[in-house]
């Protein structure tokens, strides 16, 4: 219940302080398991998910958000659920606790860099969004987040209003394709790659193979910039 008191009051909100653009909305299925798999700019991608989707949506998040009892009530209202980096593999216990979501037919959100980009560049993917999707075989939805960090930068504490973000919803990806591979690991790697592919089509930042989790002074280049949708089908800018 909360969850949707929170979503009715922020989604008005929402819209007279920033100005939202949603496209391709109806390739999000109305019932049933969906993994959303989105590219990860700013702390408010997770707000501006939930608020512009008709479903419930989940995410796992660090358990850090929800040490401080003035704002654990906000994150777990919003649909989050806290993981522990501390003892044992985190990883597992985010599959677990995204798998729960995917048996009850809800929707769960990933992003498949694994943290927010610190050089605008688009990141190359983790296996776990593929893993997911095979163990569940729930549909992979991608999703282009743009402008987000334009109106809150890692290093931004409050939001700059007026902004404008775009969210792009893509066609849904059938896993069935890779259920029984020979080499599982190949597969996983694959799906992955299909999904940033996409992802960077819709969002447009230019891709780079490496992990998020270099360090920005590791890349030749100072800046990303957007790519034009011709751009990002490039084979150069596509996941390898």
């Amino acid at each position: 219940m909360l969850y949707w008191v929170i979503k009715a009051v922020l989604t008005p909100l929402l819209h007279l302080c920033f100005r939202v653009r949603v496209e391709g909305r109806e390739h999000v299925p109305r019932t049933g398991p969906v993994i959303l798999a989105a590219n990860h700019r700013s702390f408010l991608d997770s707000i501006f998910l939930p608020l512009v989707v008709r479903r419930r949506v989940t995410f796992v998040a660090k358990a850090e958000y929800f040490d401080d009892p003035k704002t654990a009530w906000f994150f777990r209202g919003v649909g989050q659920i806290p993981i522990r980096r501390e003892g044992g593999s985190a990883s597992e216990r985010a599959l677990d606790a995204a798998m729960d979501v995917l048996r009850r037919g809800g929707v769960f959100a990933i992003y498949p860099e694994g943290t927010r980009t610190r050089d605008g560049y688009l990141h190359r993917g983790h296996t776990g969004v593929a893993r997911l999707a095979l163990r569940s075989g729930a549909p992979i939805v991608p999703v282009g987040l743009i402008g987000t960090d334009e109106v809150q930068p890692v290093d931004r504490k409050l939001p700059r209003l007026f902004r404008p973000v775009t969210i792009r919803f893509g066609e849904p990806i059938d896993c069935a394709r890779y259920t029984g591979a020979a080499q599982e690991r190949l597969a996983l790697r694959e799906l992955t790659d299909e999904v940033m592919y996409d992802v960077c089509q819709l969002c447009g930042y230019e891709y780079v193979d490496t992990y998020a989790t270099r360090k920005a002074e590791d890349f030749p280049t100072e800046v990303a910039h957007i790519a034009t949708f011709e751009d990002a089908r490039r084979p150069e800018t596509a996941a390898s």
